[in-house]
């Protein structure tokens, strides 16, 4: 449930109009003539976003105390419903930050260890020599070799069609056969060998082994030990097809195959699981990974493990990850840690300098928006992956004071846009 790099592609030869929602008033009361953020150049480069052909999106940045939250263009394409600051949205992959959580927790009481075999907690489902051989660790940091099970649980883009995406709407797949489905796919290398093959097979197993050594639904575990220590209070994870409280619509086009392209806000997330189904907000990712990063959810010899990365294989991209996070460096803004997602619809970026004083959180609501070029080999950049680079950017390095010097930022740091791989990757579609 990951990003291919960046995404984008213009809507139409008529742009929606921009409409950029004023931040809240808690953002404006530390404002000053020295504030640290620029809060005209945000509000300016996430109008951008939706300029560029992106139906809406919405952002949290800090900068130590200060604030600013903002949205910019359309939550429902039909009747005109503005995005709000705060709207609950689909995090995808983030959620396997929150998966790793929950397992370090239980590595620091003792009933979990990173480099035992996960035979030894699943025997009857991770059987043989993938049973002996790939630890818990490697299920983190995407190393085991085992492979994706999203073309098993939906089988219809093995042949470039999402009849599957539909015909499975109200589906519900137990984490098991999720597994299942992950263990028969191609092998993606040997256990333990770098460079690593992003696999979302990895968490859910990760989540049965929660499940295996605490007794609890691992959607329960994770609620009450990482959502509610982090005091997220508009983070869930969903037990039903529907969205709880404000949203989006959230809209898939699949690079074209789906024209135009289709919300699927409601959705059985099972097929997810605990790779990629959380629900949360941007001020609360932020929250979250600012809480992590200091050590209130887990201690330092486990956060310290959690920031161990290796190289690892997302999409054509290779990204230093470590336990559920990944690191990301800006040329001139520096080093920053967190997690991209995707699902049907919904894409989602979260980052945070170390020390958490400097974060981002962004979320937009039509994925896979690019098409492929006259070969059918590659994606074609647009201006909606250009356009939410730049607001990164501007949110993450403070200097620029300008889109125009905020795009030159961007294209010197991103120049080929954020590491990421869907978890409907574009390979999918592009080798077959």
């Amino acid at each position: 449930m990951r990003i291919t790099r960046f995404i984008g592609i213009v809507l139409g030869a008529t742009l929606l109009t921009a409409t950029v929602v004023p931040t809240a008033s808690a953002d404006t009361e530390n404002a000053s003539a020295t504030e640290a953020l620029d809060r005209a150049a945000l509000r300016s480069t996430l109008g951008a976003v939706h300029e560029a052909g992106m139906y809406g999106s919405y952002s949290s940045v800090r900068e130590g105390a200060e604030r600013w939250t903002g949205a910019s263009g359309l939550a429902d394409i039909d009747t005109g419903r503005p995005v709000r600051p705060g709207m609950r949205h689909r995090v995808g992959s983030i959620s396997k930050t929150f998966t790793a959580v929950a397992v370090l927790q239980q590595v620091e009481r003792g009933r979990i260890r990173l480099d035992a075999p996960i035979g030894e907690y699943l025997p009857d489902l991770v059987e043989g020599e993938r049973g002996r051989e790939v630890t818990v660790r490697m299920l983190l940091n995407h190393t085991s070799g085992i492979g994706d099970y999203l073309v098993g649980a939906f089988p219809s883009l093995a042949n470039k069609s999402t009849a599957s995406l539909d015909e499975e709407r109200f589906r519900s797949i137990r984490p098991e056969e999720l597994v299942r489905l992950g263990l028969t796919a191609p092998a993606t290398g040997r256990p333990g060998e770098q460079p690593g093959s992003y696999s979302n097979t990895n968490y859910v197993i990760a989540g049965l082994i929660l499940e295996k050594v605490t007794g609890q639904d691992a959607g329960t575990y994770i609620t009450r030990n990482v959502i509610d220590r982090a005091g997220l209070r508009a983070t869930y994870y969903p037990r039903t097809p529907y969205i709880k409280g404000p949203h989006s619509r959230m809209y898939e086009s699949f690079y074209g195959l789906i024209d135009p392209p289709r919300d699927y806000s409601v959705y059985n997330m099972s097929w997810a699981s605990t790779a990629g189904s959380i629900v949360s907000t941007t001020d609360d990712l932020n929250r979250f990974y600012r809480g992590l990063l200091a050590g209130r959810l887990i201690g330092p010899a486990a956060l310290e493990e959690m920031l161990r990365t290796v190289r690892v294989t997302v999409g054509g991209t290779g990204i230093d990850y470590g336990l559920g996070i990944y690191t990301l460096d800006l040329p001139g803004c520096g080093r920053f840690w967190g997690h991209d997602g995707a699902v049907f619809g919904a894409g989602t970026i979260a980052l945070s300098s170390r020390d958490g004083k400097r974060q981002l959180a962004m979320g937009w609501n039509l994925m896979k928006y690019q098409r492929l070029n006259e070969d059918g080999t590659a994606l074609e950049r647009s201006a909606i992956d250009d356009a939410i680079n730049v607001h990164i950017v501007q949110a993450l390095c403070r200097a620029p004071k300008s889109r125009a010097a905020a795009a030159a930022d961007a294209r010197r740091s991103l120049p080929e846009g954020l590491p990421g791989a869907d978890l409907s990757s574009v390979e999918w579609v592009t080798r077959r």
